[in-house]
């Protein structure tokens, strides 16, 4: 589904990005606790998309890239297939804009977020939860409508969107030394990587993963593109694989990924509960507990980290028995 050939975005794209959905998006806060930069040893500061749109991130890319679409694209609508956060994001972005979008769902996608996406007028098709069975309803549904496929990372103009979380953060928070971000399919960490490299090349850019889904970390180490196999941890939201596109970015711009385990995800999600009172998902604490993991990497600096989204089960939390 790839196009290994797409162009590779850079900094001015991604303020030419921020230019279009500004006025669209919320402005997330940028928090920092006292109590957590000692126990971790540095300076923490969270963006916190969280607070964004559809409680995630990827409100951003989604904006961006239907936002782009031109008059004779849009009339038939976007498509996509997702099961998470990038499925409601779409949605939204989509009946911003007036027109349809069509979302593909496994069938065993949780209820809150098929909830989620119907409440924001997206029109989904469930299909068996394959990746094969995903792609396949989705062309069949494209070809009955017309509609434009929006890949949730490897997309240009949906990392360019995500890449403006990054821009907004340097503008509140100019002097960092470091700044991580969660990976799973890299779109993220690309649009973050692209635009911290570009205005502020000594800054470092470092990727979070859980072990237990190590696969862009080994696909940067051994420079080539590994699928994501059954991974089994509770960062929902980091279960994909690398593209062409994500690869190509970050090979070229991230310093490194960093994997922790399971029980470090819980306690750097429960801690950021505890001691800043805002609601993470598992996938936004990866970041987090990267600096506990690595405490003499990060010491003394000035780290940021942007917090994913705070789309959370609050009847199945981690840390409950």
């Amino acid at each position: 589904m790839a196009n290994q050939n797409a162009p590779i975005p850079n900094c001015i794209d991604i303020e030419n990005a921020f230019g279009l959905i500004e006025k669209h998006i919320n402005r997330t806060p940028v928090l920092t606790s006292r109590s957590v930069n000692a126990m971790l040893g540095c300076s923490v500061y969270l963006k916190c998309e969280n607070f964004q749109r559809v409680g995630a991130f990827k409100f951003r890319g989604a904006t961006h890239a239907i936002l782009r679409l031109n008059p004779n694209e849009a009339k038939c609508g976007v498509i996509t297939h997702s099961s998470g956060n990038h499925a409601a994001a779409m949605a939204l972005a989509a009946s911003q804009r007036g027109i349809p979008a069509y979302i593909v769902m496994p069938e065993n996608a949780p209820e809150i977020k098929k909830k989620a996406v119907t409440g924001y007028g997206g029109i989904i098709t469930f299909c068996p939860p394959t990746q094969a069975d995903r792609e396949q309803t989705m062309l069949r549904i494209k070809s009955q409508t017309g509609a434009t496929f929006i890949h949730p990372y490897d997309n240009f103009n949906v990392i360019c969107g995500q890449g403006t979380a990054a821009l907004e953060l340097m503008q509140q928070e100019p002097k960092l030394d470091v700044v991580i971000a969660p990976i799973g399919g890299g779109g993220l960490l690309s649009g973050t990587a692209t635009y911290i490299k570009g205005r502020f090349p000594h800054v470092k850019v470092y990727g979070a993963e859980p072990k237990n889904a190590d696969d862009a970390f080994r696909s940067l180490r051994d420079r080539t593109i590994y699928p994501s196999v059954k991974p089994q941890t509770i960062a929902d939201g980091l279960l994909t694989s690398l593209s062409p596109l994500t690869y190509t970015i970050l090979s070229q711009h991230c310093n490194g990924i960093l994997t922790v385990s399971e029980q470090s995800i819980i306690d750097a999600m429960r801690m950021v509960w505890e001691r800043m009172k805002i609601i993470i998902e598992p996938s936004s604490a990866v970041p987090v507990a990267a600096i506990m993991e690595n405490a003499e990497l990060f010491r003394n600096l000035r780290v940021g980290v942007i917090i994913s989204g705070g789309n959370v089960d609050l009847n199945h939390l981690p840390w409950q028995g």
